[in-house]
């Protein structure tokens, strides 16, 4: 990555991104933040030696592209403060639900990507989809690209509501897949097992099974098919999900969460 790059908010998932870029060879003395938490400048100085500002300025101006991480409902007043500084910048969105429509109007220009990342960025495995207005240049997308590919995987999606169904399943996705390891490790326990021993079995079961279905070009059901024999344990245990219709809610709580993605842009976007 070359050039400066701004960060607008220094939490977690921006954190996940400065580590991607310094891993890369960026230098900490490259990357400018704004950031109104003490305690999250103090964070930032000792984990990459970078001294965060606790308002924008115009040292915003240097940077190529301005990544924004702040909450949706701190996003408007936050475009205020720096819009002075960013008109020539690249602008590149990881806040949930608010569209690119409103950002457009708040920062007064059309350089603007949306995005939707989740937390395993933080380790360099995160899955981020993303959504370029029509006045993203080819040049605008590969300097997104070299940004977010610190963090894992990506993908571009051609309509910006898609984002929202991507919220739910990947932004929203690793708390269910918490969800079940806390749910399996509580059987493993009940059963006998330590908590560390049902724990370490969970999430080994999770890894293994999520490297299988990306290496195979089967489709998840016939995967599940293959380890449930008849009349086995599996088979058992997968009756025993669909008695209780344990697909269809989890379904239905996934159009839940886009729901609310939408919402967000409605509350906050205008």
């Amino acid at each position: 990555m070359k050039g400066p790059v701004a960060f607008i908010g220094g939490g977690n998932m921006a954190s996940a991104i400065m580590g991607g870029l310094i891993r890369e060879g960026l230098p900490s003395a490259q990357i400018e933040v704004v950031e109104p938490s003490e305690e999250a400048r103090q964070k930032l100085r000792a984990q990459f030696g970078i001294e965060a500002r606790d308002h924008a300025g115009p040292a915003l101006a240097r940077a190529a592209i301005v990544v924004w991480a702040v909450k949706p409902q701190t996003f408007k007043d936050a475009a205020g403060n720096a819009r002075a500084h960013t008109g020539t910048a690249l602008h590149l969105s990881v806040a949930a639900g608010i569209r690119s429509d409103s950002i457009a109007q708040w920062l007064g220009t059309q350089r603007i990507v949306r995005s939707m990342p989740n937390t395993p960025a933080l380790i360099g495995k995160g899955m981020t989809a993303l959504y370029a207005r029509p006045g993203i240049s080819d040049a605008d997308k590969a300097r997104v690209e070299q940004v977010i590919a610190t963090t894992g995987a990506l993908l571009w999606v051609k309509e910006e509501a898609d984002l929202d169904a991507v919220t739910a399943l990947s932004g929203s996705g690793p708390a269910y897949v918490f969800f079940f390891l806390e749910a399996m490790t509580q059987a493993g326990m009940e059963m006998g097992l330590t908590r560390e021993q049902a724990y370490q079995l969970s999430v080994g079961t999770f890894a293994g099974a999520s490297a299988l279905a990306q290496a195979s070009k089967d489709p998840p059901e016939v995967l599940r098919q293959r380890v449930t024999s008849k009349g086995g344990t599996t088979h058992a245990a997968i009756t025993s999900l669909e008695q209780d219709q344990v697909q269809a809610f989890f379904i239905k709580a996934m159009h839940a969460a886009r729901q609310r993605a939408a919402e967000l842009g409605d509350e906050f976007g205008r």
